[in-house]
């Protein structure tokens, strides 16, 4: 659930329909899905096994899983079902990526023997419109009809705890008041905003209200070099906007190893993207004819006009107003507290997703429902056992051009855990199928413990990253380790080649002399 109106999503007020912009056939299609007009909450059950507040991917996944399973199951969204995966985030952000991939693939269509006619252009009011289709077809799945017909009492209104056991329901669909047995906190998390002297006058975008757009900025300015930064910076470089990306540290992506991050900033500098790193003293000002950006980058000062600001400084929890005083469930700043059973201070209330993790993923909200599901509606005394958050082997990916993708920990996580590591790398460019597809620019690296096979961590960096971690993801999740995967056949020619050899340089490095020794007088004997 969103506590706040999304910047983009219109409402003259809390009892209106929101107006998602444009107000064009296909977001009044995703409207009737996610928040149809008319909507009658239903009448609340005398006690649900599970009430579920916010509508996001931890929300829907909690609410579907425990209806399929026989629960009584009751789930609140304020504003849009899907919450921000499907409305402001994965969905809309990777229909952008894909389109402007295919623009530089058409500007890169000589290096492969093609020669496109002169004057071929590009239509970003039909990529968007594209992309606006694309959100409604999907918005099906997490349509509040598609939810009621699977067995979830969906209200429409502001969710509330207004005791240890009750939340208070309030809106335009009709107020009730729901008592439970159990309840999933779900609320997520929204944009964070830096305190940029001029940035509240001058007017920005996140990625909650970039996606309205109908032209192209010509020129955009994108505070934060994180993924949400660097994803759409490249992108609308590629349609052609002068992009300048700031960044208070040095480069980009400071959590990824600084080799992989370069790869991905290089390309983005030969699409155009101007990297103003270690910024300092940012300040903005709204002038006739666009905003202002002054700051000094590396010593050197800066003055650059843009016509759009694009924030994406990382994401605040979603925590007020949804009565967490009165529920008797702890929080700071950094989210909803909760333990290893994503049990919070109240011991029937529970929390997933954006709103207690420190990864913010579609993917990390998916698994910490499936364990609230476990620990809220299976006891441990009914021999089910407890899952843990702790136990989760969590991949994420960055879908620039090309994308980084990691698993586990990273080689200075182990050795701050005292964990000795051996680790290798392998360059894509020594891949056949790398070579052949003109993506060559990357590498996979994995992190052994020394004297096993156990793969601790890996990252790669290629076009398709994000399809090939899933593989050492596996190895790593089923403790199957190095030998599996050098034993396991690949398809030739693949990209995923990578991950079979660069273990294999684990297993030369293994190849010790005195084997070789040993083999040799074998192999004497044998020839007698």
């Amino acid at each position: 659930m969103i506590t706040q109106p999304l910047p983009g999503i219109l409402s003259m007020s809390e009892r209106d329909q929101p107006l998602v912009l444009p107000n064009d056939e296909y977001n009044q299609q995703l409207l009737k899905n996610v928040h149809p007009a008319g909507w009658i909450n239903p009448e609340p059950s005398s006690r649900y096994n599970i009430v579920v507040i916010g509508a996001g991917t931890a929300g829907l996944i909690t609410a579907v899983v425990a209806a399929s399973l026989g629960a009584k199951v009751a789930l609140i969204e304020k504003h849009l079902m899907g919450g921000d995966c499907l409305n402001v985030g994965c969905v809309p952000s990777k229909s952008l990526i894909r389109a402007a991939r295919a623009w530089a693939d058409l500007r890169k269509a000589p290096e492969f023997g093609l020669h496109i006619p002169a004057g071929v252009q590009y239509d970003f009011g039909a990529v968007m419109a594209r992309m606006r289709k694309l959100r409604a077809r999907i918005s099906q799945n997490d349509s509040v009809h598609r939810y009621a017909s699977l067995g979830v009492d969906v209200y429409i209104g502001s969710g509330r705890f207004i005791g240890t056991d009750t939340i208070h329901v309030e809106g335009s669909a009709g107020n009730r008041t729901l008592t439970f047995a159990r309840a999933a906190i779900c609320t997520g998390a929204r944009a964070s905003v830096p305190t940029v002297p001029g940035l509240q006058e001058a007017g920005y975008r996140t990625n909650e209200t970039v996606f309205s757009l109908t032209e192209l900025p010509q020129r955009l300015g994108v505070i934060g070099a994180g993924p949400i930064g660097c994803e759409l910076a490249q992108a609308f470089a590629r349609f052609g906007s002068h992009v300048y990306l700031i960044e208070t540290t040095h480069g980009i992506m400071p959590n990824e190893d600084r080799d992989a991050a370069e790869l991905v900033e290089q390309q983005m500098m030969r699409d155009g993207v101007k990297l103003l790193c270690c910024g300092k003293d940012l300040r903005i000002e709204k002038v006739e004819g666009g905003k202002r950006l002054i700051l000094d980058s590396h010593g050197q000062p800066y003055d650059v006009m843009v016509d759009e600001i694009l924030v994406g400084v990382g994401r605040l929890p979603n925590v007020e107003r949804i009565g967490l005083e009165a529920a008797g469930v702890a929080y700071d700043t950094r989210g909803i507290q909760v333990n290893g059973r994503l049990q919070t201070t109240n011991p029937k209330v529970f929390a997933a997703g954006d709103v207690c993790s420190r990864y913010k993923f579609t993917h990390a909200a998916d698994a910490m429902a499936q364990i609230v599901i476990q620990n809220a509606l299976f006891p441990h005394p009914m021999g089910f056992g407890y899952a843990s958050v702790e136990s989760l082997n969590m991949p994420w990916c960055t879908f620039t051009e090309p994308e980084i993708a990691h698993v586990g920990m990273y080689e200075h996580d182990a050795k701050q855990k005292g964990i000795e590591v051996e680790t290798y790398t392998y360059k894509l460019d020594e891949v056949d199928r790398a070579i052949l597809d003109g993506e060559e620019e990357g590498f996979a690296r994995v992190h052994i413990q020394k004297g096993t096979d156990k793969i601790i961590g890996a990252t790669i960096v290629a076009a398709h990253a994000g399809d090939m971690i899933s593989e050492l993801s596996v190895l790593m999740k089923t403790g199957a380790g190095a030998k599996a995967l050098a034993g396991t056949i690949h398809p030739y020619p693949t990209q995923a080649e990578v991950n079979k050899k660069v273990i294999n340089l684990w297993r030369k490095a293994h190849f010790t002399e005195r084997t070789k020794n040993l083999l040799t007088k074998l192999f004497v004997w044998m020839r007698r």
